[in-house]
Order: structure tokens, then sequence, then C-alpha cells
């Protein structure tokens, strides 16, 4: 039986879609609604909170509750289930109906507009200084950027390793222009297959060579590692070990241990994509690369822009390690002589600052204050439910098997037949996913039948409604 909380934000859900509220609209008071509906007010209060968190509500202190958003004439969704016996809702055949699931993006509007608008106003107001930006970054940012890693990923490096990108391809590309330079030729890069499109076009961008590996269901796949660098020797490996993109594995931490090892002794850079890191769902979180690192051959890249917004376009990534006591600044000694830290480093300085100072000022404020850690954990908390609604629109359908759900911001659900018509169908309806395929390196003769869905993005309400679209033309 539903509590009593359920039971009021199920009163106002519905009101909302059947056009009784509309967006922009106040909702009673907690005392006036309690008083109504003969409930306690911290029910009605645990409601609103709920209701906001599902994106039905904007909830502001010392304002008045209003409607956020609205689907009028669309019939609210079976709160225990998103696949019930009865016709499933559809979305209203108006352009302002699509719901974008594209995967890559997070909840933007979850970020607190007081401590935003806060974090602006410390950043405009400081004084403007006659000099170009520093190429490797503000200090603070810098600063800020290592305390966060000491505290979520567990290893605090010197804030002088880090630097700032203009987000995680432009990182990649750095490296790969650090190793050009280093090697004096086209570096040969491994990329998971399936695996990040726009890191492998930055690596091919910038003049290396892509070299497509398998993934196993608990990340790139070592042996096939290993092979690729027998046939022509690798210069660096990118990997996406904690949350493989975008299939969802693993690399479990002895394969991790391996895999350091074996680019140690084959003077192989390894770039450490820890793209969505602080959304681990299930299971405790895996160290990283970077913390298993003692021989200097990790680039720990990172990146705000799953955890804000993609818009800042502001990333970093943090130099290796200080390798044994014979290299001058770690990293992995190059024919050339020079560290990979430094090449890194002489990239960065040619190509200048590429992040302006007021936005890294702003980050900087927002990790100092203490309100991204607020804002990701009430996001955390907000992406497990949405997780929830995702697994258990799909469980039982024949031929579909749902991956990518221990954490981060997408899912993926592969398919026993092609995906690229049921791609168009759902578009066709209104709700825009990815085909798997796309996710492959061209040319590799590797086929992948899915789609692969972000349930950040939307309010919780639309999410229902294009869960509910897709398992329909799942199961036709």
């Amino acid at each position: 039986m539903p509590t009593k909380t359920a039971r009021v934000a199920d009163l106002v859900r519905s009101m909302v879609h059947d056009g009784r509220l509309g967006e922009g609209d106040p909702v009673p008071s907690t005392r006036a609604l309690a008083a109504e509906l003969g409930v306690a007010r911290g029910t009605v209060t645990a409601a609103y909170e709920q209701l906001d968190g599902e994106g039905y509500l904007v909830l502001r202190h010392g304002a008045v509750p209003r409607v956020a958003a609205t689907l009028t004439g669309v019939p609210a969704a079976e709160p225990t289930s998103v696949h019930d016996a009865r016709p499933h809702p559809t979305l209203p055949a108006h352009p302002h109906a699509v719901v974008d699931l594209q995967p890559g993006v997070p909840n933007v509007a979850a970020v607190s507009d007081r401590e935003r608008r806060r974090a602006w106003r410390y950043a405009t107001a400081l004084p403007v200084e006659a000099r170009y930006p520093d190429p490797v970054g503000e200090p603070e940012l810098r600063r800020q950027v290592a305390n966060q890693l000491a505290l979520s990923r567990g290893f605090a490096p010197d804030p002088r390793r880090a630097v700032v990108t203009a987000g995680t391809a432009e990182a990649v590309t750095l490296t790969v222009e650090a190793l050009a330079r280093s090697t004096a030729r086209a570096p040969r890069v491994a990329v998971e297959n399936p695996g990040y499109r726009a890191g492998r076009r930055a690596v091919a961008a910038a003049g290396g060579v892509v070299v497509p590996v398998p993934v196993t269901d608990q990340g790139i796949d070592l042996d096939a590692l290993r092979a690729a660098h027998v046939d022509a020797p690798l210069d660096a490996v990118m990997v996406t070990p904690s949350h493989q993109y975008p299939l969802g594995g693993a690399l479990p931490v002895a394969r991790r241990l391996e895999l350091l090892r074996w680019a140690a002794a084959g003077g192989v850079l390894v770039l450490e994509d820890d793209y969505d890191s602080e959304f681990r769902h299930r299971g405790s979180p895996l160290p990283a690369l970077a913390v298993l690192d003692e021989c200097g051959v990790v680039v720990h890249v990172g990146s705000f822009s799953k955890v804000l917004d993609p818009q800042l376009r502001c990333g970093y990534l943090v130099l290796p390690a200080s390798a044994p006591a014979d290299r001058r600044d770690g990293g992995v000694q190059h024919d050339g002589g020079t560290t990979s830290g430094e090449a890194i480093l002489a990239a960065r300085s040619g190509r200048g600052a590429t992040v302006a100072s007021v936005v890294q000022h702003a980050l900087a404020q927002l990790m100092a204050s203490g309100a991204l850690r607020r804002h990701v954990a009430r996001c955390r908390r907000d992406y497990r439910d949405r997780r929830r609604l995702v697994a258990d629109a799909f469980t039982g359908i024949p031929g579909v098997r749902t991956r990518a759900l221990d954490g981060g911001l997408h899912a993926v659900l592969e398919l026993e037949r092609p995906a690229a018509g049921l791609v168009a169908r759902l578009a066709d309806q209104g709700v825009l996913v990815s085909d798997l395929q796309d996710y492959v390196v061209e040319g590799s003769g590797l086929r992948c039948d899915g789609i692969v869905l972000g349930y950040a993005p939307p309010s919780t309400a639309a999410l229902r409604v294009a869960l509910a679209t897709i398992r329909t033309e799942l199961t036709r």
C-alpha cells in the first residue's frame, strides 16, 4: 500500500498531467494542503521535496512552490511500475514534446540557482588583471581539483600536476600532441571498441593512429591489448576503467594492476578517462588507476561536463605521478629523453589557455564552498531513482539485455536485432536515443546491436513516458 507521502505526490502529479495545474502555477502551501487532506505537514513537505527532485515542482526558500514542468493531456504513469498491463501513455504530437535521451548530458537543472549565482558573482567581482591567463590553469582551480580528487578518488596529487583543459577531448588532444612531439612520428593509441567517440576522433585529429581493442564485460580486453602491442608498438592506451563507455564494465583491481605493469614494461602511456566516477549506484567505488600507479604511466583525465554542465567546456588532466628517482619529472620516458609530463606541459603552453578565467574562478568557488559536493550528493540520489525506473522498464523483455546501470548517467539496451529501425521509429514518436553501433570504431568489423539512452536531463515525468514508449516498441 502506498505511503501517505506517495499518495500526496500522486495527487499533485495527476493534477499536472490532466492540466489542472500548468507550468508556473503555484501549488498550495504545505500547511494549507496538510489541513485540507488531514495529514501531517511533514507528509506534504516530504511529497513536495520528492516532486521537486522529479522535476514537477520548483521549491525555493521563502518562495511559493510552483509547477516546473507539465505534460498536459498525458495520463500520469503508474508510480510503482512503468510497464503494467494498461495501455502506455504516449507523447503529445507537437514539436515541444521531444524527450532527448541521447547520452552524455547531466541534469543541468539540478544545480542550485542560489549557489550558481553566488559563484558567478564571486568570479566577476575579482579584480581584472592585465595579463594573459596561465595556460595550465588558474592556481585556485588546480588546488580545488587536487582537493576534490583526494576526497572522491583517493589520491592527492600536487596541484602543480593538474592542468586545466577544455574538456576530455582536449586532454586527449594534448596528450597525443605530446607523444608526437616526443616520438617524432604519428603515435599509435589503443582505444576501447566500442568506446568514446569524441576521444578517438581527438586522437585522429591530433595526428595519432587509432588502434581498436575489443572489450569484455569487465572492460578492455588485456589479452587483445597485448596482441595489438606485439603487432606494432603502442604509445598509449585510452581506457574508461571504472565504467567502460558505453557498455559499463568495470576493470577489477587485479586487472588494473596487470594493465599498469604491462604499460610500465612496454613504455606505454595510459589515459584514464574517469568521466562519471562520482555516480556509482551499486557496489563500492574502485580505485582510480592513478591511485595504483607507481611507475608514472597514468594521465588521469576528468571533466565537469558530466557533473555540472557540458556548456562550461572545462575539464582537467593530472600529469603522471613521479616515477623512480632517476626520472626528472615523472612519466614515461620517450626516445627523445623527454618525459610525458614535460611534453604535455609543452603542448599546453603551445596552445595557450582555452578556458576563460572567469569560468575557472566560478568553478573553483563552487568547489571551495562545498556547493559542488552538495550538488553531486543530490544528483546521486536522483540518478539512483532514475536508474531504478530504467531497470524496471526493461526487465523481462525477450532479446533485450540492460547494461551500464552500475553507475553513470546512461544505460545500454543490447538487442538481438538491428537497432537502426528502432532508433528511427522512436525519433518519429519524439524520443531521441543513440544507436550503439555508432560507438564502434569505423572499419573494425565489429557489430553491436542496441541503443544507448541517457536518463539524467529530462524530468522524471518525461522520463517515465519516454521509457514506456521505448518498451512498447521493444515488445512489438
